[in-house]
């Protein structure tokens, strides 16, 4: 397996897999090799740095059901945070992790894993926004500044 990269925030690090792809609103995105279709999302460790402590996740719908591209699909709340969740992709929200539903949890426990948000079918092409590892690094060097104004900002 390949070493994952490392994203610094201040002092902390977060771990960015090189197996799997990014969306810009911090899910990583891994296809199913079992359904070659489907694409599960789960947040990065940069998300769950920020949120810290999440204790209550909220879908808008049931699975399966169509999105589009930014739609508003669900909330989490955490120690840090409440923050609306967004869809990464147009296509269709498959199913929702169930165990999640019960104890949110487990997204600060095993974000790479257990800690899965959601299985989608992605529209035709629509995986072509995606990043790669590197990319996404390249990303939130980009927004690191933006978002260490918007913490202190929070604690001030």
């Amino acid at each position: 397996m390949t070493q994952p990269l490392v994203f610094m925030m201040g002092e902390f690090p977060a771990e960015i897999p090189a197996d799997r792809q990014y969306a810009k609103n911090h899910m990583w995105a891994m296809s199913d090799p079992s359904h070659s279709t489907t694409i599960r999302f789960g947040f990065t460790a940069y998300a769950v740095r920020l949120l810290q402590d999440v204790y209550f996740l909220d879908w808008h719908f049931d699975a399966p059901a169509p999105v589009a591209e930014q739609q508003e699909i669900g909330s989490i709340e955490s120690k840090k945070a409440e923050s609306s969740l967004y869809s990464p992709l147009s296509g269709e929200i498959s199913s929702f992790n169930a165990q999640l539903l019960a104890d949110p949890s487990g997204i600060n426990v095993d974000k790479y894993g257990e800690g899965w948000l959601f299985d989608f079918q992605p529209s035709d092409h629509q995986t072509d926004s995606l990043l790669s590892a590197d990319q996404y690094v390249d990303h939130l060097a980009e927004v690191w500044e933006i978002t260490q104004r918007t913490i202190k900002g929070q604690l001030s």
